[in-house]
């Protein structure tokens, strides 16, 4: 248990309601999934469904531009009281800095959500992302408030 602790760490929470999609061999795809976290080498999701150790799965993330795609294999899957949380590693360096740049743009997505109900204020993607930057950039990868 220590490790899958340890391990989570590497990653950088964010808000669960960046949805995505997974794909497996037996299974065309699985869609109402949303992402709990995203870093360097790999990403966890809340799924409906238990993925076993080990499986290999493809994830698309179609609501940053261009939308993330890549192959992964799953780390963990640990069952909580509706859903499972799973855990996918990347092996490939490519992905784990295209996940970098989806890391970001997560965060930009959420602020652009918070701020529309916080404030009231409509923003365009690259409104926020301007504010975002000049607010948060600094910060990033560090934990970042305000989200």
């Amino acid at each position: 248990m220590k490790k899958k602790q340890k391990e989570n760490r590497k990653f950088i929470r964010h808000p669960s309601d960046i949805p995505i999609e997974i794909f497996m061999e037996d299974v065309v795809s699985v869609k109402g999934e949303y992402l709990n976290n995203i870093g360097i080498g790999g990403l966890s999701f809340k799924s409906k469904v238990f993925l076993e150790k080990d499986t290999i799965i493809k994830i698309k993330i179609p609501l940053v531009h261009p939308i993330f795609e890549a192959t992964g294999k799953v780390a963990w899957c640990e069952k909580k009281r509706s859903h499972f949380d799973v855990g996918v590693e990347f092996h490939e360096v490519d992905v784990a800095f295209r996940a970098r740049m989806v890391e970001q743009v997560c965060h930009i997505e959420h602020y652009k959500k918070s701020i529309q109900r916080k404030e009231g204020r409509t923003l365009t993607g690259e409104e926020a992302a301007v504010e975002w930057i000049k607010h948060f950039a600094g910060k990033f990868p560090d934990d970042i408030k305000g989200k």
